[in-house]
This record gives C-alpha cells, sequence and structure tokens, in this order.
C-alpha cells in the first residue's frame, strides 16, 4: 500500500499539513483498518512540538483510533472485514518478558514501541499514527469495539479512558469507597465516570467552582474546591484513593493530606520533575504517591466491554481533520469538553 493521505508535521516550528505516507503491505498477522475517527490527546502536540526532543520528522500522531477492518493477514481468525475495531497507544513490544506474558504490554521491560514516531521496519523508519486514512497494525494490538459504543465517543477511551481505568481497577475500586479525581479534563472527566461506574462515592477535586455543574452531570457525588482551605481541612483523612489528572507540575502534597491511613494518590497526568517530596505524609499515615501508565492490550480490551455495559463514552466534539490546529490552539486554552 502506498500513498496514503495524512496530515503531518515536518518540524517543531510548523503546522500539521496534508501530507502523503506509505504504509508497509500486509503481512500474515496484519490488520488494516480504515479509519473513521482519531482521538486528539495533549500527547500529540508534545511529539509535533518535541518536547521531549525524542519527535522523528514527518510525524504523523494519533494514538485514539477507531475504524473498519479492510484487509487481514493469512494468519488472522479472530477478526473479519467490515468490524469496527479500535487501536491505541501501544504499536509493538517484546511478547516475551514478564510484564508482556502477564498482559503489561504498558510495562514491557525491553520498552514497548508506540503506533507512532517509534522506530520501526516500514517505509519512513518510524511508525506514523492515527491522523491518516488507514493504518496496519499488527493484530496483537488490535482492539475489538463492542456493540452499542459510539465510535466517536469511543476513540479517546483508547488513551484518556484506559489510562484511567488501569490505576481504577488496580486499586480495586469498589462501593463503600471514597475516590478523589484531581483534574477535570480529557482525563479527569473519564475517571470520574469511571469511577461513579464502579460504586465509588466520587469527588471531583478541581480549582475551578465553574467546573462543579459539569463534574455532577458526569457522575460526581461531590466536588472539592482544592483552593479553599478550609473545605481541604474538614476533608482530611476522608479519601481511599486519589486519581491525579493535572497534566503539568504542580505540588502534589498539596493533596496528600486527603488520604486515609494506607490511603494512594496515582498519578497520571504530570510526567516529569514536580514539587519537591514531604515525606510527612507518607510516613504519618502509611499513605503512598503510585504513578501508572496506559492498560495492556487484555486490559484495554476489558476496558471496553466494561464500557459499553456502562454505557460510557468520552465527552466529544467532533472536528475535520483539517480543523487540527485550530483545535491545538482550543485545547492549550483549556477550550474543549473534553476530547476533539
Amino acid at each position: 500500500m502506498s500513498h496514503i493521505s495524512c496530515y503531518a508535521a515536518l518540524s517543531a516550528k510548523s503546522l500539521l499539513s496534508p501530507y502523503k505516507i506509505d504504509r508497509r503491505k500486509i503481512g500474515a498477522n496484519d490488520v488494516e483498518i480504515a479509519i473513521d475517527f482519531c482521538g486528539v490527546c495533549h500527547t500529540d502536540l508534545h511529539y509535533i512540538k518535541n518536547d521531549w526532543g525524542i519527535t522523528h520528522y514527518p510525524v504523523v500522531p494519533g494514538h485514539e483510533i477507531v475504524g473498519k477492518v479492510t484487509s487481514l493477514g493469512k494468519e488472522v481468525k479472530n477478526l473479519k472485514i467490515g468490524q469496527r475495531v479500535a487501536a491505541g497507544y501501544i504499536g509493538n513490544s517484546c511478547q516475551t518478558c514478564s510484564s508482556c506474558r502477564a498482559g503489561f504490554e504498558q510495562y514491557c521491560l525491553k520498552g514497548f514501541s508506540t503506533i507512532f514516531n517509534s522506530p520501526t521496519k516500514d517505509l519512513g523508519g518510524f511508525a506514523y499514527g492515527g491522523y491518516s486514512k488507514s493504518i496496519v497494525v499488527d493484530d496483537h494490538y488490535v482492539l475489538t469495539v463492542p456493540n452499542g459504543l459510539d465510535p466517536a465517543g469511543t476513540a479517546p477511551l483508547l488513551c484518556a479512558g484506559i489510562t484511567t481505568y488501569s490505576p481504577l481497577k488496580n486499586w480495586g475500586i469498589k462501593p463503600g469507597m471514597t475516590v478523589g479525581i484531581i483534574g477535570l479534563g480529557g482525563l479527569g472527566h473519564m475517571g470520574v465516570k469511571l469511577s461513579h461506574a464502579m460504586g465509588a462515592k466520587t469527588v471531583m477535586i478541581t480549582t475551578s467552582i465553574n467546573k462543579a455543574v459539569d463534574a455532577i452531570k458526569l457522575g460526581a457525588d461531590e466536588v472539592l474546591i482544592s483552593t479553599d482551605s478550609g473545605l481541604m481541612k474538614a476533608m482530611a483523612n476522608q479519601f481511599d484513593f486519589l486519581l491525579n489528572t493535572i497534566p503539568g507540575p504542580h505540588d502534589y502534597n498539596h493533596y496528600m493530606g486527603l488520604l486515609k491511613v494506607d490511603g494512594t494518590m496515582c498519578i497520571v497526568g504530570s510526567i516529569g520533575p514536580t514539587a519537591e517530596l514531604n515525606t510527612e505524609h507518607l510516613v504519618y499515615g502509611r499513605r503512598r504517591i503510585a504513578g501508572s501508565l496506559v492498560g495492556g492490550i487484555k486490559e484495554t480490551q476489558e476496558m471496553l466491554y466494561f464500557c459499553a455495559k456502562h454505557q460510557i463514552i468520552a465527552e466529544i466534539e467532533i472536528i475535520k481533520m483539517d480543523e487540527i490546529n485550530q483545535a491545538y490552539e482550543r485545547m492549550l486554552k483549556n477550550d474543549v469538553k473534553y476530547r476533539f
């Protein structure tokens, strides 16, 4: 296959613009997907701007992909032509290390490959993502979209959905627990929906009183304004689990006093250096700070079935591909509820 239409950035200073790429021919274990929808994630913008110093140009972002199968390799037995499928952030992994064998490809000990920008033997040398008409994916990393899930609203589940589902599941969120979701954005709004569906008392923790109405509509039982010292003090030692979705460096010590003894705050938004750790809250309460990445393939499929059962999709605004640069400008201003 060749000359696939896409949108690419040619340098860190360029906007996304129409481009043509070549995809590999269908191998024995490959699935060709005609892309219907691709979610827009802040990670895409980081890659375009080379914020992490690892981008290879031209870069075609996009890792929240939903579409239909158009071609199958001869060894692919579990899918059929025309079936609605999805692909997410993980494009490949060793499949032999202890993490991969346990279904945690996101923690592959040899390092997993992302669905775009990772080195590949394919044409171009680096993988091209979902801002394109079609994509070829190894069948191990292709997910089935359950019937009844809106395909556009499903696309962000491949990142925002699984990034919040995985830690909620890992820490055993269930009825009788109190969960705080810190930050109401692309990740946070999914955290609220999923925590609520798991039966926990769900509290949206935000700096903005303006987000309170939305939070309640999404499933939050209460809203805690984190800039109100009185309210924060009143809620001390009340939470079993905090899911911290704030995307940039911040003082996470500010939230640690909310946790019960043995409580955990899990970081899923900010990656890299942040405020200095104050161990007082950890020691005087046996509390924990943890982190979590996206989920593995098995867990992501489980998440899609969970969302179908509870009729959960992302809150989205659909845009056309040629509106992507304006969408990024709006995303930087938090002018989206809650995913393009």
